[in-house]
């Protein structure tokens, strides 16, 4: 399992609310099951087992696997993110393995879709799994689980633990 540097801070910081993105709220006509609010019985951070470990790796490794990679070109329209595609892009990647954990028991307070951009300034959607020993990305662009703040982004606005619905910035590294 990962661990946390010292000097990082194991969560990432969410800040104001806002908006989500337009693809989010289209798959989420789309999938109306993997947005619904449910019930937070218990809050915060799940703990990481060696089972729960299993899982992640086992989501991550799968879905990057399976799905081939395509970008999706920019253009006017909003595109669709799909769960489980032939073919599919990072979001298709992210909403994929969310999926997977959400139906082996994962509560949705702990599996947050999260924008960042890379170094090259493209715009990238990843999954971001709260534990109680830190924030770990799963991510199309390597196989490796890593700490949040080891992948080499700058974060731009994550869901909601509270509601799937809403998103927060990031409080950017050092703030």
């Amino acid at each position: 399992m990962p661990t946390i540097a010292a000097s990082a801070s194991p969560h990432l910081k969410l800040d104001r609310l806002t908006l989500a993105p337009m693809a989010y709220t289209m798959f989420c006509v789309r999938y109306q099951d993997e947005c619904r609010v449910r019930p937070l019985f218990r809050g915060g951070p799940v703990h990481l087992t060696e089972t729960r470990w299993s899982d992640l790796k086992e989501a991550n490794q799968t879905v990057n696997s399976t799905i081939i990679p395509e970008a999706i070109e920019p253009g006017p329209s909003v595109e669709a993110w799909l769960i489980d595609p032939e073919r599919g892009d990072c979001n298709d990647y992210a909403v994929s393995k969310r999926h997977k954990l959400l139906q082996r028991g994962w509560p949705p307070r702990a599996l947050l879709l999260g924008e960042v951009v890379t170094t090259s300034g493209q715009h990238h959607l990843v999954l971001v799994v709260r534990t109680k020993s830190g924030d770990l990305v799963l991510d199309n662009l390597t196989p490796q689980i890593r700490p949040w703040s080891r992948a080499p982004y700058r974060w731009v606005r994550v869901q909601s633990p509270s509601n799937p619905r809403y998103w927060r910035t990031v409080a950017q590294r050092g703030e």
